[in-house]
This record gives structure tokens, sequence and C-alpha cells, in this order.
């Protein structure tokens, strides 16, 4: 394979192939299901959606686990304010993300663990690592961690122990050995319902969310897989922590190859739901179709920051359209299968094959299209309905986007006005025919016009 992959570990471009050959394994962690999906989130699921159909198209079976983490402080704190239990309020949330995440065209992974499920396996994990000094019981209850027992803790964020010492923020906590040193399983509490306790050799407790991660990995991937993604606020202290305590335990390395997903911005500001500068999947949604939403998402490289405004949703919509103005064109000629020595086809390959490069195989995408524009090919239309599948866009019905949005009138109404425009035009009452296509305008309604006749799409 030609596929090249940035190793955040390595922090450099390396070339891939899996451990296993023809069948990548991937662990991408998931949400903490307290509340809605916001755009952010969505970023990072899109991303590895998009790599792993990437990785489907080029031949390879994906086993991609993407677990949800449904123990937590805030999750407690939530169902304990809205007076349910956290079962029921993680069963609500759950089904609204694949509601949500589904509408925008994700895929379901592999596997979805939750993490309550996988509780005695995390107990393991911690066990073996008590048993080879890597963790220790605090006075408090708790069991940590020992960061500096660990000889490689650091390598994925880049900076030496010292150095994120020196950043450390988090208050330490009664019983740490070391600042640094993080939670493996956490004491149970007398405020915490009992759902939020399990019984086990270090007392009555719930896991700590870095052992949730390794332990579901590895337990469903393995103890050594291919990749390992998450959004780049995850570098540290999570995934640095995930490698620690799954190399600590196993002696081997966790994943190969470590991705990171890029922020979305607001005003040049993270979106996060502390700063409040977020907008749900389900806000976005209200006000822009979820192709649109999907295709301003894919067209940004995953490591790069996006910037949110509706500026920028309204030039993807345009954008889109473009795209769908060809396929409504000429209608896609059904393919058996990509061509890859098909130059188009060939040169969108060697952008996906460099990193996941979307807009470069974003702008092949449009080079098709005015191909097709040009030579009116069923097979390029073909191609571009086809590469398009590659990112999860262009397989709708091209009119139906086009015209999405413009309920002033029935088709009907609007195809009258056509035909008297066109009466207007032959009997030479060119003010008559542009005042038609200027109150149709106003009403949403754009006229194309063509050797073939008079075509009309939504203004926006």
């Amino acid at each position: 394979m030609s596929l090249r992959i940035y190793n955040t570990l390595t922090r450099a471009l390396e070339d891939f192939s899996p451990l296993e050959p023809g069948h990548v394994r991937m662990y991408v962690c998931g949400m903490t299901i307290y509340d809605l999906c916001h755009i952010g989130h969505a970023r990072m699921m899109m991303a590895f959606d998009v790599v792993q159909r990437w990785l489907k198209a080029r031949g390879l079976r994906v086993t991609y686990v993407r677990n949800i983490t449904d123990i937590d402080d805030k999750i407690i704190k939530r169902a304990l304010e809205r007076g349910i239990t956290i079962r029921q309020l993680t069963d609500e949330m759950i089904a609204a993300m694949h509601a949500d995440i589904g509408a925008l065209g994700i895929e379901p992974p592999s596997v979805e663990p939750r993490a309550t499920e996988y509780v005695p396996q995390m107990l393991s994990l911690i066990g073996r690592l008590e048993e080879k000094g890597l963790a220790y019981r605090a006075g408090s209850g708790d069991v940590n961690y020992a960061v500096r027992k660990f000889a490689g803790y650091g390598k994925l964020s880049g900076k030496s122990l010292d150095e994120l010492r020196a950043g450390e923020r988090v208050a330490v906590l009664d019983g740490k050995e070391d600042p640094l040193d993080f939670v493996l399983w956490k004491a149970a509490k007398a405020e915490e319902p009992p759902e939020a306790k399990w019984e086990s050799p270090f007392g009555a407790g719930r896991p700590g969310w870095h052992i949730e991660c390794s332990a579901m990995s590895c337990a469903t991937l393995g103890e050594s897989f291919d990749i390992h993604g998450g959004g780049a606020d995850l570098q540290f202290p999570h995934h640095e922590n995930e490698i620690a305590q799954s190399e600590g335990a196993n002696g081997q390395p966790l994943a190969r190859f470590w991705m990171h997903n890029g922020f979305v911005r607001v005003d040049n500001e993270k979106m996060s739901k502390s700063l409040g500068n977020f907008f749900t999947i389900r806000d976005v949604l209200a006000k822009y179709d979820a192709e649109t939403v999907r295709f301003f998402i894919v067209r940004a490289h995953y490591r790069s920051p996006l910037n949110y405004s509706d500026a920028h949703l309204d030039d993807a919509r345009q954008a889109l359209k473009r795209l769908y103005t060809a396929l409504d064109l000429v209608p896609p000629a059904p393919l058996a299968a990509i061509d890859w020595t098909d130059p188009y086809a060939a040169r969108f390959q060697a952008a996906m094959d460099e990193d996941f490069g979307t807009p470069e195989a974003m702008a092949v995408l449009f080079d098709l299209a005015s191909e097709v524009n040009k030579t009116r090919s069923p097979q390029s239309s073909g191609l571009l309905r086809a590469l398009g599948a590659c990112l999860g866009i262009l397989q709708g019905e091209p009119k139906a986007f086009l015209r999405a949005g413009a309920t002033a009138l029935d088709e009907s109404e609007i195809a009258a006005q056509i035909a008297a425009r066109a009466a207007a035009k032959a009997a030479k009452n060119y003010a008559e025919a542009d005042r038609i296509r200027q109150e149709l305008l106003a009403r949403g309604i754009v006229l194309k016009d063509s050797a073939a006749g008079t075509t009309w799409e939504a203004a926006q």
C-alpha cells in the first residue's frame, strides 16, 4: 500500500500497513455521554468515519471500536440533577447521539463498548499494575498510577516529566505520591448513588476515566493494535495515561499509530461546553441540511482547525450544489467498481493516501464535475458519485438536494411559471420573462437555462 498516516507518537508521516495483513484494528475514544453532542464531537466522529471508509475503499477489513463512557463525575452529577438513574440518562443520551450522528451519515462502529460493561477487565488491569509496582493504594481508598515508575511517560505529548510537572494544574489530592499521578480506581463516596459503585479487591468504588479506554481497547482489539484516535485535546493526559497503563501492564506497544483530529473553533477559540460557545448537532441541523454539514466538515483536513460560522456553511452549501448540478445534468452510469487507473480516480487516491487528504480529494471532485459538465459523460458522472461515496457525500437524488428548502411553491406552480416565461420569451416580451424570473427568485427559486431547457433549484 502507498498509504501514509501522520503518527502523533513520532510526529512524522509514516507508511501504513496493518499488523495483521488485510485487517485494520482501530480504536477511537468516543463520547462521555451526559448531554447532546455538539459540532466539535461531530468533527471527531466524522474524521474517523472518513478514515474507516477510506481503509475499506482500499480493500482492507476494518474492525472499528468507538467506546462510550457511561460512568463519570459529570454523568453522576447530571443524573442527580435531573432526578433520574444514571442508566436512564445514558440510554437517553446514547439514543440522541445515534440519531444525530446517523443524520450526518456517520456509520456505526464495528463495536461500541460501554465502560460499565468492562469493569471486570478494568479491575484485572489495575491488579496487574499493582503487581508490577506501577499502582499504589492511597489512604483515601483510591488506587493511583505511579507515573514516575513508567519510563516512557511523556513520549506521546513530547514533554519530560519535569515539563509536565511545571504545567500541572490539577490540585493534588490527598494520598497522591506525586502531582502527576492519576487515579485508576476511585473510592466510593457516601453521597453517590449505589449504581455508581462496584465491589472490588480495592474496596467499593468505580473506575477512573483513563483505565476505561485501556481495558476496552485491549479487550476488543488485543493488547497491540493498528490505530488509536481521538480529538487533539485527548493527547495529554488521556492518551498519555492510556499508554502508561496498557504498556505498563502488558509490556508491548498499545497502538502503532496515534491519530488526533483538530479542534472546531468559533471566533478563534476552541468550541467547548466549558466556554459556552458550542452548537449542538441538532442546533446546526435545524438550520442546515445534513449533507451540507458533512461536506463542511470533510472538506477540511482532519488535523487542521475547523472554523465554524454560518458563512462557511453557506459556502459549503453552494459548493456542494455545484457537484450535484453536474450529477443532475448527466445521470450517473452505475459503476461495478472504481477504476483506480482513471486519471481522476488516481489523483483522488493519491490525495487520500497522503494522510487522508480530503481537501485535495475534494478538488478532484470539482475538476471531475467540470469534466462532466463539458463532456456529458455518464461514466464520468458515475465516477463522481462513486468517489463521493468514499467521503460519504453525493449519494442523494440530485434534484431533491438542489430543490430542498424551496417550499414557497409546489412543483406544478413552478412548472407553470417556467412555461409562462418561455411563452413570454417566444413572444419577445423579455420584460415579462425577466419579471417571472425575479418573482421566482424572490420566492427562493433560481431558474437555470440551458440548451436542454429550463430547470430550477432552491436559491439557498
